[in-house]
């Protein structure tokens, strides 16, 4: 899908942009902040620095824990997870969850809110999060979550977390920090998440019978910390780990790991490996294995992963 048909696609009512218009802003004072802010390799630093730390509180929170609950933390952990996650900027924990929930319910069906094999590239990286159609949250679907009033506090306040965060980068390192380490940030950290619904469907290998079109890509896993092996992840949900094997890097799961050793998180899940056997993609010659299977938008069956 061109942007052009994402335009026409996207619903234009006042309440619709209106709730798009952070997105839009920031992105404008990123590009327009790069040529007037200083540059410091101090900033670039900073700036990964936020990047990955704001990409663990989505990866590990919004993903692993609020929509998939592959480990367990207690009450005020989950709080302080659900803040620095919500610090992305990456609408309300609970919205977030929700929609993810239902992307794995009916991952690459017609009803697949983000599914570039539905929909094209464009539609599935950004322009199912601006439309309207998508703004409220599931409330039956994160019945779960949604019996914590600080959890659903925060989801109808999500911009408060963010906004602080930028102030205190502010305060602390000043203009130059703040474009470097909130605005070049926090674009970064929006493409980077997603990446996993415009191209993780994509272009990869499927280890995998899953059903759907998802794969596992090394680059995507190392730009947001064990994502990219979405096909492992799409086979065994659950899991706290996503990277399977130890060659397959998981930043995530590493600090996961550390956090349960001094008993912040616990109940940590791995995969069943009877089951990942059973579900392995069987071809008579493994050099079929697919490689990049996809041209952007080309639709496919469901069942890609039985061939």
């Amino acid at each position: 899908m061109t942007l052009n048909r994402v335009s026409q696609k996207l619903s234009i009512n006042r309440r619709g942009w209106t709730r798009s218009l952070p997105f839009i802003i920031l992105h404008l004072i990123t590009l327009i902040g790069v040529f007037w802010a200083p540059f410091r390799w101090e900033y670039i630093l900073l700036c990964l620095g936020s990047y990955y730390l704001r990409m663990f509180g989505v990866t590990a929170g919004y993903h692993r824990y609020f929509s998939h609950r592959s480990y367990k933390l207690g009450r005020v952990a989950q709080f302080f997870m659900a803040v620095l996650a919500s610090s992305s900027a990456q609408k309300g924990v609970l919205w977030w969850a929700a929609h993810h929930r239902h992307h794995h319910k009916y991952s690459d069906l017609p009803e697949d809110l983000h599914s570039p094999i539905q929909h094209g590239f464009w539609w599935s990286h950004l322009g199912w999060i601006l439309s309207d159609q998508n703004l409220e949250t599931d409330w039956a679907a994160i019945s779960d979550f949604a019996k914590f009033p600080e959890l659903v506090w925060l989801n109808r306040f999500y911009l408060v977390p963010p906004i602080l965060y930028a102030v205190v980068i502010y305060l602390l390192t000043g203009w130059g920090g703040l474009e470097w380490g909130f605005f070049v940030s926090t674009v970064l950290l929006y493409h980077g998440t997603f990446t996993i619904n415009s191209l993780s469907h994509v272009y990869g290998q499927q280890r995998y019978a899953t059903g759907d079109t998802s794969t596992n890509n090394f680059w995507l896993a190392l730009i947001t910390l064990g994502e990219g092996w979405h096909n492992n992840h799409h086979c065994y949900m659950s899991s706290t780990n996503q990277g399977f094997f130890w060659w397959e890097i998981d930043g995530s799961f590493y600090a996961l790991k550390i956090l349960s050793w001094i008993g912040i998180v616990k109940g940590i899940r791995r995969p069943p490996l009877a089951l990942l056997e059973a579900k392995r993609v069987r071809l008579p010659d493994p050099s079929l294995q697919r490689q990049i299977p996809i041209a952007l938008g080309e639709p496919r069956s469901r069942n890609v992963g039985n061939l």
